[in-house]
């Protein structure tokens, strides 16, 4: 598996690459933004990307929407920026995951894995193309959704919730099946994980409230014959 390390400080990024290739992983390190972004176009191609945000010539949130728009690679941001606005915005620019300095470097084994693993898997959705309330398609072919034929940009993971919610309208899916089949079967992170993307999905969704809550269960898709939950 090829990484893509962008990280600018030689004390974190030698002993990483070491122990990442001790794992079986090639290493590409780049130190600057426009380095990593230049790295993304070049052969052979990333299967993950490890990125640091405070990088010396672009800011690592810019280096994730530069990758986000032109490549689906997953990126897991390693940054020392732990406060939750920083998650947020690093989750809402298309990051996969999110963690903060120090790790544990099995951790970070396990996360590239379990990213990698649910980036490539292949299962057939049940429904090509699915309506939705409110005017929003769903199309697992192209994993786009439209409204209004306008498209919602939404990141990886914020269309993972969206079509696994979509398989069974109106159907309430617990934070734990929720997590199991859109992160991994042994996720072991923050279920607060889970709530900053689905509220960046609802506003993208301009607050619509196709996503409901269901206090202390999990999270449904409002169907049109649906009440809100207390």
């Amino acid at each position: 598996m090829h990484v893509l390390l962008v990280e600018d400080d030689d004390a974190i990024a030698t002993p990483l690459t070491k122990g990442l290739e001790r794992q079986n992983f090639t290493v590409r390190r780049e130190a600057t933004g426009l380095g990593a972004v230049e790295a993304l176009s070049s052969a052979p191609s990333p299967n993950i990307v490890l990125l640091d945000l405070g990088l010396p010539d672009i800011d690592g949130y810019e280096v994730c929407r530069r990758i986000r728009a032109t490549s689906s690679v997953p990126i897991i941001v390693v940054t020392a920026r732990g406060e939750e606005i920083d998650r947020v915005l690093g989750l809402e620019l298309g990051a996969d995951d999110y963690m903060v300095k120090p790790f544990g470097f099995r951790e970070l084994v396990a996360r590239i894995n379990a990213v990698t693993r649910r980036a490539s898997a292949t299962e057939e959705p049940v429904e090509p193309i699915v309506h939705l309330s409110g005017g929003f398609v769903l199309d697992n072919r192209t994993r786009r959704v439209t409204r209004n034929d306008e498209e919602v940009v939404l990141t990886r993971k914020e269309f993972d919730l969206l079509a696994l919610l979509a398989t069974d309208p109106g159907a309430t899916h617990t934070r734990e099946d929720i997590l199991e089949q859109v992160w991994d079967a042994h996720w072991y992170g923050p279920t607060k994980t889970l709530d900053v993307h689905i509220a960046s999905l609802r506003k993208k969704l301009d607050d619509h409230e196709l996503v409901e809550t269901v206090r202390g269960v999990g999270f449904r898709l409002r169907t049109t014959d649906s009440s809100p939950t207390a």
